[in-house]
């Protein structure tokens, strides 16, 4: 399964990414970190991401997302019944969001 997280940067970047993730978002690790989270959503589902985002951060998770994603080259693909989840650290404090999913499609 793939799991990404990113922090809580006024526009976050991505600071987690296992190997499935990297090979699918086509990054190196370097360039994983150095990557906003929205860029792995086209321009045109960055609203829906973001909305999203939000109802996961007030809920504490969202399951069951689909959507359109974009590796670096351009490849896109469809993510299918992903979690997303607000990460905490151990006083409580809200320090970014993760996403896991094991379901995609690669779209033409």
């Amino acid at each position: 399964m793939v799991v990404v997280s990113h922090g809580m940067e006024p526009d976050p970047i991505l600071n987690y990414g296992n190997h499935l993730a990297l090979d699918l978002w086509e990054l190196s690790w370097e360039q994983l970190v150095r990557t906003p989270s929205r860029l792995t959503a086209e321009p045109v589902n960055q609203a829906e991401r973001a909305r999203m985002l939000r109802a996961a951060e007030e809920q504490g998770y969202f399951d069951g997302y689909r959507g359109v994603r974009i590796s670096s080259s351009g490849r896109r693909f469809l993510v299918e019944d992903a979690t997303v989840w607000n990460v905490i650290d151990g006083q409580g404090i809200r320090v970014g969001q993760a996403a896991t999913f094991s379901r995609w499609t690669r779209l033409p």
